[in-house]
């Protein structure tokens, strides 16, 4: 049995970073809406409550059931869990001349509490609350104040229960990562066994007993997730694995005959299909970035339905849902607004009478690139930058027509190819170019021109939630943007686009 953290989300930004912190120490942890979450069991060894951009007093604050958590396992408030705690028990929470944003230093660290094993008076922290503590129960001990708050941090007497107003789990708090440590090994005893290693191992036996002597049907993209998958799902059934990979007429320059041949050495089946003129088709006239994923994705599962149809044996279809995917579908106050949609697979589980298996659903992007790297596959699979599901279709700003997918893959090529040559493509979390609906004048030679212009984006992240435009060398751009504007005809532009996410998001569409 798993020993698990369970996180209870109060729609803190924060949140996955939480999670996050928490599997680095090797610890495996669950996020749930605070208002729909499982009773902890054995395998529970403690419990976090996260931050929330809500007031404790505001009419709908988030007001969950703990009686069957405090004092039954140990529990770690932070910022507002620290404060409905005290506002539940009693206690008094208001907006004061005390509240915090930003950096703070904390004294009166009470240094015989196992959660500030290791950490110095005076240790850096992050605030970010309004409201704060004024008054708690009697039953509540300072644990660390700042120069501005008292109650910055306390444990309940009795129970293994802790609470801290600051955000340990964030970069700016100096020994954040200590104090989480020190909660999950300290306080909650975790074995701290949840390796690549353990999970390839448990995956690959539960894939086993789950899928049995059935086939299982998986649509591969050659990105880093489905590449992962197919190979956690061959060693665990072998050549009862069937991939399908469609080229959709969107891909990278070259893309489809590179994974292709990169899977030739694997001894894992890969159908290549070729249907670009399809999606070209259904996608002529069409402009609206939205009708463009629809388009593509209804496209995509006509594709897939028929290829699949040719492996009648197959009873399971499999995805590389991975763990973001999941959290984004239990929204904490009803249903989230949609930003974009991405195209799957979904509806032919149903239609073709398949179930489905997701071998990563439990894991986070960098996880799944470490659970890669112990089962062996090649950098140049796990390594490679995250790629949107509708590929250049979404990276065309309106229609999309042949010749502007060549122009985009010439460009993209000569870019990507740029910051590999240079060192620089492990450096940023994901790079692309966009083509732009408009024209620039231009001179070559002595002639006029007026031709298409082209961004380039370029940014760094951990998990692509939030996202900083990357500060590439200005002399790299140069002779990139000189590059793509001599050998890629009908370019005559090239901007960087220097937005950040948020307000912007990674992709143009």
């Amino acid at each position: 049995m798993q020993e698990s953290i369970l996180i209870l989300d109060f729609g803190s930004q924060y949140t996955q970073l939480i999670a996050r912190k928490v599997r680095e120490n090797n610890v495996y942890c669950q996020i749930h809406p605070y208002h729909h979450f499982p009773a902890p069991g054995p395998e529970t060894k403690g419990v976090i409550l996260s931050g929330s951009p809500y007031s404790v007093n505001d009419p709908d604050a988030p007001v969950p059931d703990l009686s069957h958590i405090l004092g039954k396992v140990p529990v770690l408030a932070i910022c507002y869990g620290a404060q409905l705690l005290v506002k539940l028990s009693g206690g008094k929470v208001a907006s004061s001349n005390s509240r915090e944003y930003g950096r703070a230093n904390l004294t009166r660290i009470d240094h015989d509490c196992p959660l500030f094993k290791g950490v110095p008076d005076g240790s850096q922290v992050w605030m970010s609350h309004g409201d704060t503590i004024l008054e708690y129960p009697g039953s509540f001990r300072l644990i660390c104040s700042t120069a501005d708050v008292e109650a910055c941090g306390y444990r309940i007497e009795g129970q293994p229960t802790y609470a801290l107003q600051f955000h340990p789990e964030v970069y700016h708090s100096a020994h954040g990562f200590d104090i989480l440590r020190n909660f999950l090994m300290e306080i909650c005893h975790c074995q701290a066994d949840w390796t690549p290693e353990n999970f390839v191992k448990t995956c690959v036996e539960d894939l086993r007993e789950t899928i049995g002597q059935e086939a299982v049907i998986l649509g591969l993209s050659g990105g880093v997730d489905s590449s992962v998958a197919a190979v956690l799902l061959h060693k665990a059934i072998g050549k009862k694995l069937h991939c399908i990979f469609v080229d959709n007429g969107l891909l990278r320059k070259n893309e489809f005959q590179d994974v292709l041949d990169s899977f030739k050495g694997m001894d894992i089946e890969v159908e290549g299909v070729q249907a670009a003129p399809l999606f070209y088709n259904a996608l002529q006239g069409v402009s609206d970035p939205e009708a463009k994923r629809k388009a593509i994705g209804k496209t995509f599962i006509e594709v897939f339905e028929s290829e699949a149809g040719k492996f009648e044996s197959a009873r399971f279809l499999a995805q590389g849902t991975i763990y973001p995917d999941v959290i984004e579908s239990a929204p904490v106050k009803g249903p989230s607004q949609t930003i974009k949609s991405h195209h799957n697979v979904g509806g032919l589980p149903e239609k073709m009478n398949l179930k489905v298996v997701e071998p990563l659903r439990a894991l986070f992007k960098d996880e799944v690139r470490r659970v890669g790297r112990s089962l062996g596959l090649p950098s140049r699979l796990l390594d490679r930058h995250p790629f949107p599901g509708p590929g250049l279709g979404i990276r065309i700003i309106g229609e999309i027509t042949p010749r502007k997918v060549a122009i985009l893959q010439e460009v993209d090529a000569i870019y990507i190819n740029a910051l590999r040559q240079e060192g620089l493509y492990g450096k940023v979390w994901q790079a692309g170019a966009i083509l732009l609906p408009v024209q620039s004048v231009g001179v070559m030679g002595d002639e006029r021109t007026y031709e298409q212009v082209v961004a380039l984006r370029a940014v760094d992240s951990t998990d692509g939630m939030t996202a900083d435009w990357s500060r590439l060398p200005y002399e790299f751009l140069a002779r990139v943007s000189n590059e793509i504007i001599n050998k890629v005809k009908g370019v005559n532009r090239v901007v960087y686009d220097i937005s950040s996410k948020p307000p912007s998001t990674i992709e143009w569409e």
